[in-house]
């Protein structure tokens, strides 16, 4: 599963990596406890090489300590998924469990960790235009259901030589492969529905680099500042000699400014610059202080008459913020675990609507902002576009994760919001990857890691909604009441109280016999002579 994911894209190997897991859960009717051991120990080997990064420059236990946590999770879903598998078709049932179980841990404790859903694999597979359709729950379930069809017609092929071998069961674990595949390559065909282009915006993201990596990058007052305005007069300066045209807006990232520019008038003075010589508005990153605690802001700061105004015309304030980063939870019990925990933050969670409103050559335009962690988040990108957003604006400052896969792997799920809004995505980083992204997901043009760039190129505006946006978290409400159900519905019927004694078995859904059930087409098993407790 680990490989499925950016920088190594080998998306095919989600649906094959999930199929395997769905075969090992089925084979054998496992008792429930092995499908919990089974389900930590894939996500062991799945979260372990995913998320060092974490641990980059504060040590390998808080690196550990998630990756543990994360494979509690799958735990759990392997728990969940063998009950719920014996019930009929064993790969929906698969499929749900999986959604839900990707919600539950997206969502508690703590806001959530969203990192590593199957959805955020696919930034390159056929399955990806199906994202503004059923959007990222979604395409984690179809990711999911794919797999496990692929495996389910392994298995009945396997069957049919002993004799076994059932046409229904066969069409439909076929169904569930190859029905999702065809849906999106319709899509990518026809392009996200619900959704058009009205205009063009020529964007420049200025990617200023930093000083040094680590925990550090803005110990030097003002050097992130500095660098930023310098490569916006020289991207002035390019436009001046006519080496390149004159952009329409011009975006810097998370924390572009490592001062507070209304605190400190000499940051104030050198953005005011930056945007006189512009010529235009630019969104400028950086923290707001206030009375309980800063803000993580985008401030637009506009020109009237080829002058830069005196103050920010408009502010966004992070919405979802980072804990052990933003802020620390349980602060007094974590520091105990490592002294790093005093560095986090005390950030506050902004409110207001997620979108700035510029002042543009080409008229006013309404810029959606997800401001990095927030991209994770269904509901950000979301909000973005239901506030009116004509294109989404992600500034982030990777600068703390140095060399890691992180970069590559946020970017993949600015990639898959752009495919589940229907939006053009400007990803503006301080150290990179920044990146200019199309509507169907594809790269425009992209930056490297720790070095200064300056990344141009006119941005589809469009308006409209698609139906992932308008479903908004129904897909995932869905799928954990289903799953509730199915887990319920499934012990009372299949799973005897025995099992809570060390043991369990099988009923017949029509009968009350102990022979086992067939989990897709719910005939008995009249091969099986052993139940799951003698096993």
């Amino acid at each position: 599963m680990f490989a499925a994911f950016p920088p190594r894209d080998l998306w095919f190997l989600a649906p094959v990596s999930l199929g395997i897991l769905y075969a090992v859960l089925r084979v054998g009717r496992p008792r429930i406890r092995v499908g919990a051991l089974t389900g930590l120990v894939y996500g062991l080997v799945f979260f372990v090489p995913l998320l060092p990064w974490i641990g980059e420059y504060v040590g390998p236990l808080p690196w550990l300590a998630l990756a543990v946590i994360m494979a509690l999770y799958l735990a759990a879903f392997g728990a969940v998924a063998t009950v719920t598998m014996r019930l009929r078709w064993a790969p929906l049932w698969f499929a749900i469990a999986w959604t839900g179980v990707e919600a539950v841990r997206s969502s508690f404790p703590f806001g959530g960790f969203p990192w590593g859903r199957a959805a955020f694999s696919q930034t390159s597979g056929l399955l990806l235009p199906t994202a503004s359709v059923v959007g990222v729950p979604g395409l984690s379930f179809l990711v999911a259901l794919v797999g496990a069809g692929a495996a389910s017609l392994v298995l009945a092929a396997a069957a049919a030589r002993t004799g076994s071998w059932s046409w229904r069961r066969a069409t439909a674990a076929a169904a569930a492969l190859i029905v999702p595949l065809i849906a999106g390559g319709v899509l990518l065909g026809t392009g996200a529905p619900g959704t058009h282009s009205t205009s063009t915006l020529e964007v420049a993201a200025v990617q200023g680099n930093v000083p040094r990596l680590g925990l550090d990058f803005n110990a030097q007052r003002r050097a992130v500042l500095d660098n930023h305005v310098n490569e916006t007069m020289e991207l002035a300066r390019q436009v001046q000699r006519g080496e390149r045209r004159r952009p329409d807006l011009v975006l810097w990232p998370e924390n572009a400014s490592d001062i507070p520019p209304l605190q400190n008038e000499d940051a104030a003075a050198e953005i005011r610059t930056a945007v006189t010589m512009a010529g235009v508005p630019i969104t400028v990153g950086t923290l707001m202080p206030n009375a309980d605690g800063p803000t993580n802001s985008v401030l637009l700061w506009g020109l009237t008459d080829g002058v830069a105004d005196q103050m920010p015309s408009d502010r966004y304030d992070k919405h979802i913020i980072q804990p052990f980063g933003e802020y620390l939870p349980w602060r007094d019990f974590f520091r105990h675990f490592s002294s790093y925990a005093d560095r986090a933050g005390n950030f506050q969670a902004g409110t207001g609507p997620a979108i700035l409103t510029a002042d543009t050559p080409n008229g006013q335009v309404r810029v959606g902002v997800s401001t990095c962690w927030e991209v994770a988040f269904d509901r950000s990108p979301r909000q973005a576009v239901n506030d009116g957003a004509q294109f989404l604006y992600v500034p982030t400052n990777n600068a703390t994760f140095g060399l890691t896969d992180m970069s590559s792997q946020q970017l993949a799920m600015s990639r898959v919001r752009a495919v589940e809004t229907g939006r053009s995505v400007a990803v503006v980083s301080t150290s990179g990857l920044s990146a200019l992204i199309r509507p169907d997901g594809s790269i425009i043009t992209e930056s490297g890691l720790f070095e200064p760039a300056i990344l141009q190129s006119p941005l589809d505006l469009r308006d409209g909604t698609t139906p992932a946006v308008w479903l908004g978290a129904w897909p995932e409400r869905v799928a954990l009441l289903a799953l509730l159900a199915g887990f319920l519905y499934a012990l009372c019927t299949t799973t005897s109280l025995e099992m809570f004694a060390g043991g369990s078995r099988l009923r017949s859904i029509s009968g009350g016999t102990n022979r086992p059930v067939d989990e897709d087409s719910g005939r008995h098993d009249t091969a099986a002579r052993t139940d799951e407790g003698a096993r």
